[in-house]
């Protein structure tokens, strides 16, 4: 597995020696470091810095990536996750740090989700945290933008002046495995469900919709789930606050049976704009994987915006039929089927090649 990626703007990829002056460049600037200027590089502390990031590539296969223009191809700053230790456990830091002519822009943003989704699908046994210090606005919008939850821990950095204050500890939701529901598991999904629902979420029922048929729905997925037909992926805050759900449903067919549809994706609409629903999503997508699943499926409805959501998750459109979904009368949607590949190579028709 190669991880490199692209965003809309961005291309992420892996360093090379070449890239070396560009990190000293960035990492000697006052510019970017006007909220802890004690911290800015210097030739030996680059030399150092740098040569870390090619030995964690070399040695895991993942890291900081160069973030570059994807148009013009220039080097626009230094974004990913690594491995980092210390007093609070082994985790993975969520680093970014762009040239001055790129801020303001949510270059930070943009390339910091993709940084946490590809380490929620991937390298799920250790956490994805950011540390930040609470002056520094920007990095703090920027760490609850790319996905991560501000906690209640603070932590003392090695290179602190003697009168700084702590950096705020920021976490991402994980996504766990659940195949059957306990009553407090069951009342907060209801919770969940129902208030995606009043937000005019997509999730099977409009605005409005009683608690009772909701529960009525969420009773035959646990049918399922009994009989071995479905799972689910909880995400869950550090504070364990459910936030997101969603289902893995095999189809009777046996034909069919390398493949899963996704049902009732829902993210807490409190969380909506920070990057939660992809964090979901690459959980899910862990999770089929570790189930020895091939193929993902997934149905929307037109209008609701969320195709575009799910083809920056690597889904393509693979099917549509006009009009068929009746929301209300005189307003009827197109049914649209979208897929991907599990390993996120491309989807080949038979024959094609």
């Amino acid at each position: 597995m190669t991880f490199e990626t692209t965003t809309r703007r961005l291309r992420l990829r892996r360093p090379t020696e070449a890239d070396r002056d560009f990190h000293s460049a960035v990492h000697s600037d006052p510019r970017v470091y006007a909220h802890a200027p004690h911290v800015i590089g210097t030739p030996e502390t680059n030399k150092v810095f740098f040569d870390d990031i090619l030995a964690h590539w070399d040695e895991d296969g993942f890291g900081y990536w160069v973030a570059e223009d994807k148009t013009s191809g220039m080097p626009l700053g230094w974004v990913g996750v690594k491995g980092a230790g210390g007093d609070h456990g082994d985790f993975l830091n969520l680093y970014y740090r762009f040239v001055p002519e790129a801020h303001g822009k949510g270059l930070a943003k943009e390339a910091g989700r993709a940084a946490v989704a590809m380490a929620t699908q991937w390298h799920a046994d250790r956490p994805v945290r950011a540390l930040v210090k609470e002056h520094n606005t920007a990095s703090v919008r920027t760490a609850l933008a790319s996905g991560l939850a501000r906690t209640d821990t603070t932590v003392t950095l090695r290179d602190d002046l003697p009168d700084e204050p702590p950096s705020l500890l920021f976490e991402a939701p994980r996504v766990g495995r659940v195949d059957a529901l306990d009553q407090a598991t069951r009342e907060e999904v209801l919770d969940l469900w129902s208030r995606v629902t009043d937000a005019g979420g997509a999730v099977g029922f409009l605005p409005g919709a009683s608690r009772e048929a909701i529960a009525a729905a969420l009773a035959a997925h646990e049918e399922q789930m009994a009989a071995g037909d479905a799972f689910a992926g909880a995400l869950r805050e550090p504070a364990g606050t459910l936030v997101g759900w969603g289902w893995w449903v095999r189809v009777p067919n046996p034909l069919l049976h390398h493949g899963r549809w996704l049902y009732r994706l829902m993210v807490d609409p409190d969380r909506q704009g920070r990057g939660y629903g992809l964090v979901l999503m690459a959980g899910l997508h862990r999770l089929a994987r570790e189930d020895g699943v091939e193929l993902l499926q997934l149905g929307v409805r037109s209008g609701s915006g969320v195709s575009a959501f799910y083809a920056q998750c690597g889904y393509v459109e693979v099917g549509r039929i006009p009009g068929a979904i009746r929301v209300a009368e005189g307003d009827d949607r197109d049914d649209v089927t979208m897929a991907r590949r599990v390993d996120g190579q491309p989807l080949r028709p038979h024959g094609g090649g």
